[in-house]
């Protein structure tokens, strides 16, 4: 737990003239392998930001950012991906395909273009199927996304990152419009995976209570800064201080 797999050192972003400040500012933060990260704040915060930083989804104008010792930069970012999962918001699958299809996705990045010009290999197809299985979709595993749930569609989009072998899943809002109970399922999903299987799990949220829960360490950002970086448990006496966040 003492091992650093993401570092930020004075990390900035582009400037908005709308925000009067980068959406990013003077971020130092460090993420080590094995925690269960929640990352907090009001809308506009910068929580997407910075987690699309993690994986070079957003550039940095100014600053390092360095995983698993790997400094950011084009000419490392293939690497960087293969060990870093991405969950989006609301999950980025292609609906008109099936499940399976949408996990055989995740390959791409590390198979050549070659090698899935007709179709992936029958060890791939294994491995997805074992995956929807785990995940408690097998039954749904030739069905089109976009005849799943909401729930279902996440679990898909956990598969699929899964199916890269990461060492860090980032997950960008990944219970935003979800019932509870569905919510319920991608958190103890994520849980598992950082529990039983040691993966690294930084997760964008807005609700204190499944923060706490779920996080054992939160950082809450405000107008692009890092305000607090401690135990979730702290968190409720800490906002009495720092404001409430929306949920």
């Amino acid at each position: 737990m003492n091992e650093t797999v993401i570092e930020c050192r004075d990390v900035e972003t582009a400037f908005l003239k709308s925000l009067h400040r980068p959406i990013l500012n003077q971020v130092n933060c460090q993420i080590r392998r094995g925690e269960f990260v929640a990352l907090l704040g009001l809308n506009g915060a910068g929580k997407s930001t910075l987690l699309r930083s993690f994986v070079g989804l957003t550039q940095v104008s100014r600053g390092t950012i360095t995983v698993d010792n790997i400094p950011m930069a084009s000419t490392t970012l293939p690497k960087i991906r293969r060990n870093v999962g991405m969950l989006f918001q609301g999950g980025g699958l292609i609906r008109q395909l099936s499940a399976v299809e949408n996990v055989l996705c995740g390959r791409l990045g590390v198979r050549k273009p070659w090698q899935t010009l007709f179709g992936f290999p029958k060890q791939d197809y294994r491995l997805a199927l074992q995956l929807l299985d785990e995940l408690g979709l097998h039954e749904h595993a030739y069905q089109k996304t976009s005849s799943l749930s909401g729930g279902q569609q996440q679990r898909v989009a956990i598969a699929r990152a899964l199916i890269q072998s990461p060492q860090v899943l980032l997950a960008d809002e990944p219970i935003t419009g979800l019932d509870v109970m569905a919510a319920k399922q991608v958190m103890d999903t994520l849980a598992k995976l950082n529990s039983e299987h040691g993966i690294t799990i930084v997760t964008v949220l807005h609700d204190l209570g499944i923060a706490a829960e779920y996080a054992q360490r939160a950082l809450v950002l405000d107008a692009g800064r890092i305000v607090y970086d401690g135990a979730c448990h702290n968190l409720q006496s800490e906002f009495a201080q720092i404001g409430s966040l929306s949920k």
